[in-house]
């Protein structure tokens, strides 16, 4: 699964990790998440994360 980058901190979610401390389980895919979900490190939403090279 493709890893995706926040563009203003640069947080990389991990499918493989998840994002288990904000009800987010390992193996969900970007897409999977919740629209209302946001960067845990600056706050801002799933639109400024685009995939990490």
């Amino acid at each position: 699964m493709t890893k995706y980058a926040c563009v203003p901190c640069g947080y990389i979610y991990d499918p493989a990790v998840g994002d288990p401390e904000h009800g987010i389980a390992a193996g969900t895919a970007f897409k999977d998440i919740p629209d209302d979900w946001v960067c845990p490190e600056c706050g801002v939403g799933k639109d400024y994360f685009e995939p990490a090279a």
